[in-house]
């Protein structure tokens, strides 16, 4: 029987070697489609871009000026929807009409992470495709899920993308 739950959710995309960090805090719903098997439905803020000065010095804040970006407009939000068990975990996010993304992760198994970039053509585009491998799943919660952990690497070919932690907090 499905059922389901309106939580506050905290999901947070760490890398453990570059200087990369994303936060999002906001309501789901948590579908429950079996003992152990969920779904996660949740809408991300738009996207928040960057302008650079003259200066391309990162560290100087009077250089960067933040702007909502327009290819991320507030009327066509994001939705990230994730299917979540003990062995696997596959999140995908649609909507905005311009990036989408979709991640396959089961520990010790190189899972597929498949890009689709905005093209200017008519034609649709091949995604990016690179591979996971995920070191660590973790998914702690009674009867329903409260925390989320993937530890993984992102590979294209041999080529290490870095290391990311992946984090899920559901409120309940």
């Amino acid at each position: 029987m499905l059922t389901h739950h309106r939580k506050p959710v905290c999901l947070s995309l760490i890398s453990t070697d570059l200087p990369f960090w994303s936060v999002v805090e906001t309501a789901g719903t948590l579908y429950q489609k079996d003992v152990d098997r969920f779904h996660l439905l949740l809408t991300a803020p738009p996207l928040i871009t960057c302008e650079v000065g003259s200066s391309f010095n990162c560290e100087d804040e009077k250089t960067l000026t933040p702007k909502i970006s327009k290819a991320y407009a507030p009327n066509s939000p994001r939705i990230l929807w994730l299917e979540i068990s003990p062995y696997r975990v596959i999140m995908t996010m649609q909507g905005n009409g311009q990036v989408s993304y979709r991640h396959f992760w089961e520990q010790g198994v190189y899972g597929v992470s498949r890009y689709w970039l905005p093209t200017e053509s008519l034609q649709p585009s091949d995604p990016i495709r690179l591979r996971n491998f995920t070191t660590n799943l973790s998914l702690n919660g009674h009867s329903l899920p409260e925390h989320l952990r993937l530890e993984y690497e992102l590979w294209g070919e041999k080529v290490q993308l870095g290391c990311y932690i992946l984090n899920l907090e559901i409120k309940h």
